[in-house]
C-alpha cells in the first residue's frame, strides 16, 4: 500500500505543469477562392478550445448560409449604427458590403478562456494587430496559381462572370499584404495546408509570452530547492 502511494505520488510529480495562458487571435486571410473558409471549418471541428467569430455583413445571405451561425446579417443602417457605437473590433468596406466583427462576443470568448478564430480580409488583419497586438497571430493563404484560384472560383457555382472578375482583380491588392502576416502558406493541398495552420496554432498557443503562469512556476521552482 504504501509502495502504491509512493508510486502514485511520483507519476503526479512527473507530470508538467498547467498554465494560464491569456487567449490568441487567430486570424486566417486569403483570395477569395484560396481556402481559407474550408480550413476554418476543419480547425474548428478539430479543436474544440477554438471558437469562431462571427462577421455582421451587409450583404445578402447565399443560398444555405444562415443567420447567427455563417453571420449576422444587418441592413446598412444597422451596421452604421454598430459602427458609431463602436461595436466593432473592427471593419472593412469590400465589394459594395460592409463586414465588421462584433466585439462582445469576441470579448465573451476571451474571458471564458477561448481562442477566437478570424476568418477576414487583410484590412481586418491589420486593424485587430493594432488593437491587440501580440495577442494576434496571423496567417496568409496563398493559391498555388492565379488559374488556379479562377478555376476553384468558377467551380463553386455562387459568383456571376462579372462577380469572378471582380474578385481576380481584387485578389491581386489582397496578396500585395502577404509581408504583413506572421505566416504565409501555399495551398495547392488542402490536407497539407490544414495540418501547416493546425501547426501554427498549436505552437503559437505555447509561447512563453502567453503563459502568465509561468513565472509563479519558477519561482516555487526556486523556493523548492
Amino acid at each position: 500500500m504504501a509502495e502504491t502511494t509512493q508510486t502514485t505520488a511520483r507519476n503526479a510529480l512527473d507530470q508538467p505543469p498547467s498554465f494560464k495562458r491569456r487567449g490568441l487571435l487567430f486570424v486566417l486571410s486569403s483570395p477569395s477562392g484560396a481556402g481559407k473558409s474550408t480550413i476554418s471549418r476543419k480547425l474548428l471541428a478539430d479543436d474544440p478550445g477554438l471558437n469562431m467569430s462571427v462577421s455582421a455583413t451587409t450583404r445578402p445571405p447565399r443560398p444555405g448560409e444562415v443567420d447567427g451561425r455563417d453571420y449576422h446579417f444587418v441592413d446598412l443602417a444597422r451596421f452604421r449604427e454598430m459602427t458609431t457605437d463602436n461595436q466593432f473590433l473592427e471593419w472593412a468596406h469590400v465589394f459594395d458590403h460592409r463586414y465588421g466583427t462584433p466585439r462582445a462576443p469576441v470579448e465573451a470568448m476571451l474571458e471564458a478562456g477561448h481562442d477566437v478564430l478570424f476568418d477576414i480580409d487583410w484590412q481586418g488583419a491589420q486593424q485587430l494587430h493594432q488593437l491587440a497586438g501580440g495577442d494576434v497571430v496571423r496567417v496568409f493563404i496563398l493559391p498555388p496559381s492565379m488559374v488556379e484560384l479562377e478555376r476553384r472560383l468558377r467551380g463553386r457555382g455562387t459568383d456571376s462572370d462579372d462577380v469572378i472578375e471582380r474578385r481576380m482583380a481584387r485578389s491581386h491588392g489582397e496578396i500585395a499584404h502577404w509581408d504583413s502576416y506572421d505566416y504565409v502558406l501555399v495551398n495547392d493541398d488542402a490536407e497539407a495546408c490544414f495540418a501547416k495552420v493546425r501547426t501554427i496554432l498549436h505552437a503559437e498557443r505555447l509561447k512563453r509570452s502567453r503563459q502568465t503562469g509561468l513565472i509563479g512556476f519558477i519561482r516555487k521552482l526556486g523556493r523548492d530547492d
